[in-house]
């Protein structure tokens, strides 16, 4: 017992952070896919229960909870609008407002009216699966360590992925600072008046998110992040060429997919020659780039539960929305079920995410 509790924490590591956000992205798909609440609610739980058990302790693992406040406000407005708005639609009335009259420029909207239930369903259905895209999008930020991520960020993408990993820090840097500012005005006396207490924390929060995302950048500008080796001409119009030529096809192939009337040639074809110019622009690129990797983040069997769990739930989703409309899309009047291929979707979320091994303990 004593030599497997010594063995303990060696099996402690950081999954890559790629691997969370590729997890994440299929369970955000998967919501994308239907409307049914059941479904969106056990996406939700899946994510909050991998969240709970797989979060280290670091700043960006607080933030999850600021996403969940985010969904919940992305749904109430959806609801508030369809109060609104949502005079027309058909149901059983549970509110009669009267009709606001508007302009002939607003012809075909109705504000106010008489609220049914069926439209603040509706509403409601539609919040809650923005709001779960969200959510699982937050959870990435939160299980995934963000500088890490930049390490396996191609060398053709540092430009960008320098811009993202800035971009990605600040929501999780602002929970941080937000525990950080609340711990200190604890210790401290100061104005009891609601405006009082607002001004004395928003303003510090602010100013130390900020702070610490400049700090960031600086230190990744010393460091050499985002910048370009020397190249000659001709690789400059060489690498511009493939990446014009390949975001054509892929615009036209795109396009052609979605317009049924297009020749099928234009289809699948082209965006998938756009495809190979794009990643070929991409490595050319790369090639003028000389970056190091320190330490660099294997990429190992639990990382392959994680991608093939959120993979795997975002396949099934798919597979519901096309063979099982009803319960993908329920009708707000009636009641939404749940179909064995719904909750496998979810026990593999779930497992893809439990599988992988505990952060480590930094504090």
């Amino acid at each position: 017992m004593s030599a497997l509790l010594a063995a303990e924490p060696r099996l402690r590591r950081d999954l890559h952070p790629a691997a969370w956000w590729a997890w994440a992205i299929g369970l955000a798909t998967a919501a994308s896919f239907t409307t049914n609440p059941y479904s969106l609610l056990l996406l939700l739980g899946a994510s909050g229960l991998v969240v709970a058990a797989r979060r280290g302790d670091q700043p960006w693992a607080a933030s999850y909870r600021l996403y969940l406040w985010l969904g919940l406000f992305i749904v109430l407005t959806r609801v508030i609008f369809r109060l609104l708005l949502g005079g027309a639609y058909p149901g059983t009335v549970i509110l009669d407002l009267p009709s606001i009259p508007l302009p002939d420029a607003a012809a075909g909207i109705v504000l106010l009216g008489p609220v049914t239930r069926e439209a603040l369903l509706a509403g409601l259905y539609d919040g809650l699966r923005l709001a779960t895209i969200v959510v699982c999008i937050g959870a990435a930020n939160a299980l995934g360590n963000p500088k890490r991520l930049l390490r396996s960020v191609p060398p053709a993408l540092y430009e960008i992925g320098t811009a993202l990993v800035v971009a990605v820090t600040v929501f999780p840097q602002f929970a941080e600072s937000v525990r950080r500012v609340r711990a200190a005005q604890t210790l401290r006396a100061g104005s009891e008046r609601r405006l009082g207490r607002t001004r004395r924390f928003l303003v510090p929060v602010l100013e130390d998110a900020l702070d610490h995302s400049l700090a960031l950048a600086a230190g990744m500008d010393t460091r050499g992040y985002g910048r370009s080796g020397d190249r000659t001409p001709s690789e400059r119009r060489r690498t511009g060429t493939l990446m014009i030529a390949g975001l054509l096809g892929i615009c036209v192939g795109v396009y052609a997919t979605l317009d049924a009337t297009a020749p099928r040639v234009l289809a699948a074809p082209m965006w998938i020659l756009g495809v190979l110019l794009a990643i070929a622009g991409l490595i050319s690129a790369g090639r003028s780039v000389n970056v190091t990797r320190y330490r660099p983040d294997p990429w190992r069997t639990a990382e392959t539960v994680a991608l093939l769990g959120g993979l795997g739930a975002a396949v099934l989703a798919w597979w519901v929305s096309r063979h099982q409309i009803t319960i993908a899309y329920p009708d707000p009047a009636a009641t939404p079920t749940v179909s064995v291929a719904v909750l496998a979707g979810t026990a593999l979320a779930v497992l893809g995410g439990l599988l992988a091994p505990a952060p480590e303990v930094r504090s």
